[in-house]
């Protein structure tokens, strides 16, 4: 009896326990463990080369990579020797960037950079000031190294990888045993600077050893102007609402602006030329973590009238133009994915969400009224000149429909379109910009910029190369500019500067987008080897664009001979199809090489 009552009582138990379900409960299973601490990037990487662990001398090894190829956390470095000198050539103006590679079979501890004026033999000085030194910290990637079966859904790959992208200023850091810990160093040489060969130091420490790094940098008599002056047209999207959700701020609050101000930076100092507004509620379909909200509310007044509130886009766009970013503004969409509109209805407090196809009459009606009062209001700011409405990859009956509303309504508005490339769309469009291997041929560009009309192009979660993930080879990201230049483009575009995933500082994978498509930045205005490649190849840009000005005035056989070269240079970026890694730094580097030459030939001479 006594053994049959406490076998009930083990049932009892067992039920209190595991059969009782409570108030807000939830399955253990579907919630990760949280970690005692945490971690700034994952650990979870395994070695690939065991053996190159075992064949490292034990202690701190350091020395000069690539800036145009990744170098993974735990291997052992693939380099031909360990090389801890370093040169480099620019201009005035420039920014120069290496990457440092710290490794060991032991654990670093208080690994340091101690950063050295650099100096010519005139004693004249380049500031360490002028220095910036960022520790390469790694993100989860869908997709490995250099992957070229990249498509627009979920990743065919079961496992995950880890890629050296996001930036972060550091004092000093540890270094786990058998891992590799990439550092970027970026030169801004000053505008003031005097041309001439300048060498320095950079020492290495840790608690028990150092390292002493050799640099040399040829600084050529040519002046780099400022980025608000380059010519290069580079649009990538932007989103001011996630800033907002990052930090836990109101959207628009005096603090969200001041976050804003110092995020928009790098895309200001990148060239950044238009600036990115939406005039619709959730154009894209939500297909972002925090969608793009409306920057002008519309409002259906009681009476049945129309009201139109551009407060917010009216303190955006002057926030980017007194960053400098103040060449084009382009106000998203007269046709949102899915035909989807939002207005306030003042009589009830509610929004209302319709759908205007753009061949509806409700389309014209309504667009009619709202861009007499648009551009009444960009009138009376001085900014319709400067003002574009986006059209993004839709199909060509609505396009073409949304087109003649708005060039009924007035011949003056221009229109940006991205998107294959269309004739039907050709002399419609005031910017157009092709997706890469859907464009017109070289001589549709020139008559286009004969016509006054600018023309680009961009890349997004295809093709999968060239490409700017967090998992493309860099120098991909340098090579996107030669061929802007090489198919006289005026520019690149890119969605997104900053459509953030859910959690972007260790993972950079998005939903179903291979991982580094939906941004170019991170949280807190850091910037990545990926932005940086991407600015060197716009400063390519910029010296190609000034040399062959300067070129085409000169009398020297010489010059004329290297720009003849670089000329027929150009054209290897545009037959490139197999986007070997060796191959296309092989060729971006004799490009530079070429302008190096030229800089030389065309350089004022020093009193």
């Amino acid at each position: 009896m006594k053994k049959a009552l406490f076998i009930v009582g083990l049932l009892n138990l067992a039920f209190v326990s595991f059969g009782q379900v409570y108030k807000g409960q939830m399955d253990l299973t579907k919630i990760p463990v949280p970690p005692g601490h945490y971690q700034d990037e994952y650990h979870f990487d395994t070695t690939v080369n065991t053996a190159a662990w075992k064949a490292q001398e034990k202690g701190m090894h350091v020395a000069f990579g690539s800036t145009d190829q990744l170098y993974f956390r735990s291997e052992v470095p693939e380099l031909p020797s360990e090389p801890v000198s370093w040169q480099a050539t620019g201009w005035k103006g420039e920014r120069i960037n290496s990457q440092v590679l710290i490794w060991s079979t032991d654990t670093l501890n208080q690994v340091r950079f101690v950063l050295n004026d650099l100096k010519n033999s005139r004693g004249q000085s380049i500031s360490k000031n002028n220095f910036q030194v960022n520790m390469v910290h790694y993100v989860v990637s869908n997709y490995p190294y250099g992957a070229k079966d990249v498509t627009c859904g979920a990743s065919p790959y079961k496992d995950l990888y880890l890629m050296p992208d996001r930036f972060e200023n550091f004092d000093r850091f540890e270094l786990p045993g058998k891992t590799t810990r990439p550092v970027w160093i970026s030169i801004d040489i000053p505008a003031g600077t005097a041309a001439g060969v300048y060498k320095g130091t950079v020492e290495v420490k840790s608690e028990k050893y150092s390292t002493t790094l050799n640099l040399k940098l040829n600084v050529q008599n040519q002046l780099l102007p400022k980025p608000t002056e380059w010519k290069h047209r580079l649009d990538l999207w932007q989103n001011p609402w996630v800033i907002a959700w990052k930090n836990n701020v109101k959207p628009w609050s005096e603090e969200h602006k001041i976050l804003l101000k110092k995020h928009l930076k790098l895309y200001a100092d990148a060239g950044g030329k238009f600036i990115t507004t939406y005039g619709v509620h959730s154009p894209w379909a939500d297909n972002s973590y925090m969608i793009e909200g409306s920057m002008i509310e519309w409002v259906k007044k009681k009476d049945g009238a129309w009201k139109f509130d551009y407060n917010i886009f009216d303190e955006y766009v002057q926030m980017c133009m007194d960053l400098g970013i103040d060449k084009a503004i382009t106000i998203y969409t007269p046709v949102p994915w899915g035909f989807r509109f939002r207005y306030m209805d003042e009589k009830t407090g509610n929004y209302v969400y319709v759908s205007w196809p753009p061949e509806s009459k409700e389309f014209k009606s309504f667009w009619n009224i709202f861009l007499t009062d648009l551009r009444k209001h960009l009138d009376q700011k001085g900014w319709f000149e400067k003002t574009y409405l986006g059209i993004n990859e839709n199909e060509m009956e609505q396009t073409l429909a949304a087109i003649k509303v708005i060039k009924e309504h007035s011949k003056k508005w221009k229109i940006t379109y991205a998107g294959n490339w269309h004739k039907e769309l050709d002399t419609l469009l005031d910017d157009y910009c092709f997706l890469y291997g859907n464009e017109s041929n070289v001589d549709v560009v020139n008559q286009r910029s004969k016509r006054g009309q600018t023309t680009t192009y961009y890349v997004c979660c295809n093709p999968p190369v060239p490409n700017n993930f967090v998992f493309s080879p860099p120098v991909e990201g340098r090579w996107i500019s030669w061929y802007t230049a090489a198919h006289n483009y005026d520019g690149f575009l890119r969605w997104a500067y900053d459509a953030w995933p859910n959690d972007p500082m260790r993972d950079a994978r998005h939903e179903i987008w291979p991982a580094g498509d939906c941004f170019l930045v991170y949280p807190g205005g850091n910037s990545c080897i990926r932005f940086e490649k991407l600015r060197e190849g716009i400063v390519d840009f910029e010296k190609l664009r000034i040399i062959k000005e300067k070129a085409a005035v000169s009398k020297d056989p010489a010059v004329k001979n290297l720009i003849a070269q670089l000329n027929n240079h150009l054209q290897t970026f545009l037959t490139e199809k197999d986007f070997d890694s060796k191959k296309i730094t092989a060729d971006v580097q004799k490009g530079r090489d070429l302008v190096d030459q030229l800089s030389e030939k065309l350089a004022t001479k020093p009193f």
